[in-house]
């Protein structure tokens, strides 16, 4: 071989030298992006994972971990829900049979009260107003109100409360009709033998809007539900959040 012959060879060598390191370079670099993808995506869906399951879990229901503390009706109409000694914290519970959100709040959060009370933790205090001017939502709140005055035991009372909220009807309709009110009676195991008639006879309407413009005049009630922890409202966000609304009230108590 001539010297320039091997002078070709060695740069042809040298070439192909550059293109295999050339090519192992790119082989690297597309390696190393597609890390960095899947990683960022892993990241990613864990983020929403955890996103979602925060939310889930400050917003999920709680469950009924026991017996329910004592319920005591009251002349006025309120009903309170506390274990023997606890005075506080206080929460009172302005709330309207015919109102919507104040169903929500029953299925959302009704279980975190009623807990908190069986624990020990709160005094709570229900206080059902009519808070509707227009009809039939009116008429149909103050039936119930005045149905809810006529059961005198207080663990008939709560479970009277709780079906009228499950039950509750359009707010363009009439509803909480006389028959239905004496049937959900009978299925919250109320036996006190004037309910029926009390129910019928509507007796307590009267009674119940003077405590409902009262209270509201006091309390400066515009809307319900409305739920105050020792006398200041509780934010809608923390009150449809049961995890936050427990907190809430628990560091109240300390």
């Amino acid at each position: 071989m001539s010297k320039g012959e091997r002078t070709k060879t060695k740069s042809q060598s040298a070439r192909e030298k550059i293109k295999a390191q050339q090519a192992e370079q790119r082989a690297r670099e597309k390696r190393r992006k597609t890390i960095t993808y899947v990683t960022a995506g892993a990241v990613a869906v864990a983020a929403v994972g955890l996103g979602w399951w925060y939310a889930a879990s400050i917003s999920r229901s709680e469950e009924a971990t026991g017996a329910l503390a004592p319920v005591t009706v009251q002349a006025d109409g309120t009903a309170v829900m506390a274990k023997a000694g606890v005075t506080a914290p206080v929460v009172d519970i302005y709330e309207d049979f015919q109102c919507p959100a104040c169903k929500e709040l029953e299925r959302v959060s009704g279980q975190t009260f009623k807990n908190l009370a069986a624990e020990g933790k709160a005094k709570v205090v229900f206080h059902p107003i009519t808070i509707f001017s227009q009809e039939p939502t009116k008429s149909n709140s103050v039936r119930a109100g005045n149905a809810a005055r006529c059961v005198a035991d207080g663990k008939q009372w709560l479970a009277f409360h709780d079906l009228l909220f499950a039950n509750q009807p359009s707010e363009t309709e009439e509803g909480f009709k006389v028959d239905q009110l004496q049937q959900w009676g009978k299925e919250a195991g109320v036996s006190s033998p004037g309910f029926d008639q009390c129910v019928a006879s509507n007796k307590n309407a009267q009674a119940h809007l003077a405590y409902s413009k009262k209270i509201s005049d006091e309390q400066k009630l515009d809307h319900t539900p409305t739920v105050k922890l020792n006398g200041t409202e509780i934010d809608n966000q923390v009150l449809f959040s049961p995890s936050q609304l427990r907190d809430e009230i628990t560091g109240a108590a300390k």
